[in-house]
């Protein structure tokens, strides 16, 4: 269902103040951005949609009252936002994904920082579904529901499209793991 559709067929149209706008919007401000980022592949444009879509659900506010899950409301009309954008300007951005390291071994947090970056790799590589569920579930830490509702799929979908990603995954760094021993043992 579409962002319109849904806030069409609300049928109370209770104003939300802006207290509630703050704690029920701007609080997935972050999450939004990130998950702007990992669709966009670029900071300034997650940067710029998020702003965009706060906009957007703030002229709309008095219709907000009756959507169920605020987060899960959020989240998809970010998504669509984001394929819009992608759709209008069809031009590939590099994403810069940070992971924070606690290592007191500088040659554990190389390789740890190596293997982020080759599996960062891997996930930029699956198709857009998988990828898209994937960074939602493993990254955002979404529920399998919430995603369901976000991509319009059912929840066994959204499954069974998680569980072909996190194989696909798992064989790339299993075949890797398996080239190495390979080399160094020959």
């Amino acid at each position: 269902m579409s962002d319109v559709r849904c806030l069409t067929r609300l049928r109370h149209y209770k104003c939300m103040e802006s207290t509630q706008f703050n704690s029920q919007i701007l609080n997935h401000s972050d999450k939004l951005f990130r998950f702007a980022k990992s669709i966009l592949r670029n900071v300034d444009a997650a940067q710029d949609a998020v702003q965009e879509l706060i906009l957007k659900l703030w002229e709309k506010r008095n219709m907000l009252d009756e959507v169920e899950n605020m987060q899960a409301f959020t989240m998809r009309s970010m998504r669509n936002l984001c394929l819009d954008t992608i759709r209008q300007n069809r031009e590939e951005v590099e994403l810069a994904v940070e992971f924070e390291y606690i290592e007191p071994n500088p040659y554990q947090q190389t390789e740890r920082n190596d293997l982020a970056t080759r599996i960062r790799g891997m996930i930029d590589n699956l198709p857009e579904l998988q990828r898209t569920i994937i960074r939602m579930r493993d990254v955002e830490e979404m529920e399998i529901s919430e995603i369901a509702y976000i991509t319009s799929l059912t929840e066994n979908a959204v499954s069974v499209n998680l569980s072909r990603a996190r194989q696909k995954i798992r064989e790339k760094i299993l075949n890797e793991q398996k080239r190495v021993e390979d080399t160094i043992w020959k």
